[in-house]
């Protein structure tokens, strides 16, 4: 298995909002303006599991297989080329500042990790980034 990690980044919200939203992937439906259509395109979800195509790859689909409150959410890939694992771990360090680390485990062969292994770094990277960027207090106004 190759691990990819993300930078641990910084969310200005507790880390229980995070959660929360990542837990359920209903909420995709209340910031998917938020996700880059020119990238990734025909989502669909439920409360366990997302499909998604991105280019050049195809469709993918990520199902939650455990969740510890607060802490993690684990992934584990639906109808992929690839077999992977993705978790989000999160870890609040004072009050509205939660770190937040993205970690990809695939079982790739080493000429596969050398074509994919930019664009899975990339991909972790932005998810971390991408949920530092969503307005959590507006969230909670909405609901």
């Amino acid at each position: 298995m190759t691990t990819f990690e993300s930078e641990i980044k910084k969310a200005e919200c507790n880390q229980d909002e995070i959660y929360e939203l990542i837990s359920d992937l209903n909420n995709i439906e209340r910031f998917k303006e938020m996700i880059p259509n020119d990238k990734i395109k025909d989502v669909t979800f439920d409360a366990d599991s997302c499909q998604f195509s991105v280019d050049p790859v195809g469709q993918l689909g990520l199902r939650i297989v455990d969740r510890e409150p607060s802490k993690t959410v684990k992934f584990a890939a639906d109808q992929s080329p690839i077999d992977f694992n993705l978790w989000i771990q999160m870890k609040q360090v004072a009050e509205n500042d939660t770190r937040i680390k993205v970690t990809v485990k695939a079982d790739l062969n080493p000429m596969v990790k050398m074509m994919v292994e930019k664009p899975i770094t990339m991909f972790v990277e932005k998810i971390a980034e991408g949920l530092t960027k969503i307005p959590f207090k507006d969230l909670k106004k909405n609901v």
